[in-house]
Parts: C-alpha cells; structure tokens; sequence
C-alpha cells in the first residue's frame, strides 16, 4: 500500500514538471515572438519616417538596405565684387569636391551683415540667409545682383542631391560690392554716343564751310506759303493750334518753331493769324516767338498780342472754344502742329466742313490717321521734327539732321545684320555663327 502512494506521487510530480516546462516554453516563443515584431517595426516602419536610417549606427539607407553617401562639400569658395558696375553685384565661385557626381545642383545663399543701430558702421550679427541662386552642378559660379549699395554679405553654397544635401561651405569674410564712377555695361552705350555725336559735328562743320546738304523735299512744308497766300487773297485769317501740351514737350516746342516760320509769312503777306493756347507758358513762349518774326519781317507794327491768348487747361474745353471759333471766323488756312490727342477729329473735321485748306504735324502715332484723313497736307513723326532745319535753312540745324539720318543708318545696318545673324544661328546652331550673335548682344547690352 506504501508502494502504490509514492508510485502516484511520483507521477503527479513529473505530471507538474511536464507542464511547468511546457508554459515555460510558450512564454519563451511569445517573448522571442515580441521582441521580432519591435526588430521589424524599427527596421521597417521606423525606417521610413526617418529617412532609411539603421538603428544600429544612424547610417542612411536606401528601399534596398543599403547605404547611401550624401554628395561631398566644395573645397572651398570665394566672393568678389564686381568690377565697373554700379554696386549691388557680386560674383560668388567655388571648387567642387571629387565625387560630386550624384549631386543635382548647387544652392547659393546670403546673409547680410546687419549694422548697429548707432552708424559706427561695425557688424552686430549676421540677418537670416536668403536664396541667390540654385545653378546645375557643372556650374562654379553665380551672380548675386540687386544687392543693397555698400552693404557687406557672407555667402554660403550646397550641394544638394537626391540623397541628400552636403555640408555648407561658407565664405570666411563680407564681401561689400561697391560702386564706380564708370559702369563697364554702359561702354557699348557710350560708344554710340560718340559715334552719333561725331556724325553730328563732322556735317555741322562741313555745312558751315558751305558744303552743299541736301534734304528731300516735304510737300506740307512747301504749302505754308500757299496757304498763307490764300488767306491773304480771301481776306479772311489763319489758325494755328500748337498741341494741348506745356512746353516741356518737345512736340511742343517744334509746333512753335514752325509758328515762327508761319507768322513771319502772314507778316510779309499782311494776314492775320490767331493762335489759341491751352497753356499760359505756352502762351508766352507763342507772343515772343510771333513777335520776333514780325520784327525780322519789319513789320513790328502789325503785330497783335491779343491775338495769341490762353483759353484753359481743360482739354475739351479749349476744344469746343476752338471749333466754335473757327466755324465763326471760317480761317482761311488752319495749322494742327505739336501733342494731339482725342481732340484731333474734332479740330480736323470742323477745318474740313469750313473749306480750310488744313496743314497738321505730330509725332501721336495714333492721331495721324486722323490728320491724315481729314487734312491737306500731315508731317508724320520725325518730319515734324526736322521742320525746324528744314524751314530755316541754316548749317548748324542742317548738319545736325544730316548727322542723325546718318546714325540712324548705322543703327539699321547693325538691326540688319542682327537678323540675319540670329537667322542663321536657327539654321546652324552649332559652328562660329552663333557666337557672332552672342558677340553682338553683348556689345549691344541685350
């Protein structure tokens, strides 16, 4: 009977042991089950929020497990102002390190070195970097323009890649750009102004020593004296309108000086002519300009101040004083010379329902089809400016308009051979052509 109980205790003991060891290998599967799940989040999920990065040493990672190596830094970099300029440009350039292939592109930034509040002109810190310029990686330099004039700035470049961005270079000093007297851009610019004023005075010269300047013929210049004519056979006066403008308009100022011309005709023919004004300068410079030719005419007598007043600056105002007067008087002869603008239908058309015989000059490009609808006779665009030389006749005036007719000869010449240039340059993209073009532009400033 003894026996048979230790037998049983004995087999309820290795009964307990079974089971002990079996939950205890069930925790051990559930623990190693635990820790492979965190093994997987921070290897898996973890990567992904953190760039690929190992958790064992912070090492980037691509899809693949493998590691990734972010583009090296430039060696080193350098700014410069630059030279013949107005200020405000600096040129910044670097040296690539080896092994830049995997970067993109450059960034180039700035920082401006901020200045104490007291104007000691000492640096008190560095203001927040601002994007210059992002260049391709086969590029070693970058231009920072529109800079502030006299301030000083630390430069900074990065190489970014689709890996990564490397570390920043940064300039060890401020760079101040500065500015010259003589702007080297400008040097194309002022070689046309010499060649211009070159033409100008070589003709000026030859026409004071009497060299003979030719000047083609303007039919509504040659029409004053016919037109003054008329009004003196049919007793009744002349009409001249200079423009709605002050006299800071050069239009203006031509539309007066062919005043002066027409009033000295109307002296020598014993005509009257009026002349309403929107401007009191204008009014001024109109009597002085009629008296002088009255007294070249040697007919001081004649001349009527009141006959040259101001109406108002209100452009249809004066409008409708105009064409009120002139269906009134009925002038024989009305002039249309200097800044029109709405108002040049109105005038033409009522000069035109009277029988004037009408003579209109302006550089408005949108207004002459209107003078040249409505009027006997138009000088368009630069032939009323060369009115002037044309009706006085002297040398200095001459040879000036020679002068510029020759410049603007040149001018079409280089337009010419630009287009033919930039013509071919499309056709043959490759070979010395276009950096003819290329030249040509840069001489040109374009």
């Amino acid at each position: 009977m003894f026996a048979r109980i230790v037998k049983w205790d004995y087999l309820a003991l290795v009964a307990r042991n079974a089971n002990a060891n079996r939950w205890q290998k069930i925790s051990s599967a559930l623990i190693f089950c635990v820790i492979a799940l965190g093994s997987f989040g921070a290897s898996g999920v973890e990567s992904k929020v953190d760039s690929k990065v190992d958790s064992r040493g912070k090492i980037p990672l691509n899809e693949l497990g493998q590691e990734v190596i972010a583009p090296p830094a430039a060696t080193s970099i350098t700014a410069e102002d630059v030279a013949w300029d107005a200020g405000g440009v600096i040129k910044i350039s670097w040296q690539p390190a080896a092994g830049i292939t995997s970067a993109t592109k450059w960034i180039v930034e700035r920082s401006e070195v901020l200045v104490d509040g007291q104007g000691s002109g000492q640096g008190s810190g560095q203001g927040p970097w601002t994007l210059v310029a992002e260049v391709p990686i086969e590029e070693k330099y970058a231009v920072a323009s529109k800079l502030s004039p006299e301030a000083s700035y630390f430069f900074r470049v990065t190489a970014v890649s689709p890996n990564g961005s490397s570390a920043v270079t940064t300039t060890k000093s401020a760079v101040t750009g500065h500015w010259n007297f003589f702007i080297g851009a400008k040097l194309p610019l002022f070689c046309a102004i010499l060649l211009v004023s070159a033409c100008v005075i070589n003709f000026i010269l030859a026409a004071r020593r009497g060299r003979p300047m030719k000047v083609r013929r303007i039919a509504a210049l040659e029409a004053i004296k016919d037109a003054v004519g008329r009004a003196t056979e049919m007793g009744r006066s002349i009409l001249f309108v200079p423009g709605i403008q002050d006299m800071d308009n050069i239009q203006t100022v031509a539309g007066l000086t062919v005043l002066g011309n027409v009033s000295r005709t109307a002296a020598e023919y014993d005509a009257a002519i009026e002349v309403p004004t929107s401007r009191s300068l204008v009014m001024e410079a109109a009597r002085e300009a009629v008296q002088a030719s009255y007294l070249a005419a040697g007919r001081a007598d004649a001349y009527n101040a009141d006959a040259i007043r101001y109406i108002t600056d209100e452009q249809f105002g004066f409008v409708a004083y105009v064409s009120g007067r002139m269906v009134r008087e009925k002038p024989a002869a009305c002039f249309y010379m200097g800044c029109f603008f709405a108002e040049s239908l109105i005038l033409a058309e009522t000069g035109n329902s009277i029988g004037a015989i009408q003579i209109a000059g302006t550089a408005e490009s949108s207004q002459l089809p209107f003078f040249v609808a409505a009027c006997d006779y138009t000088l368009i665009g630069e032939e009323f400016m060369a009115a002037s030389a044309y009706l006085s006749g002297e040398p200095d005036q001459i040879g000036s308009l020679k002068g510029q007719d020759l410049a603007k000869a040149i001018a079409a010449i280089v337009i010419v051979i630009g287009v033919v240039l930039a013509t071919m340059a499309v056709i043959a993209p490759s070979g010395p052509i276009p950096a003819a073009l290329a030249w040509l532009k840069g001489v040109l400033g374009s």
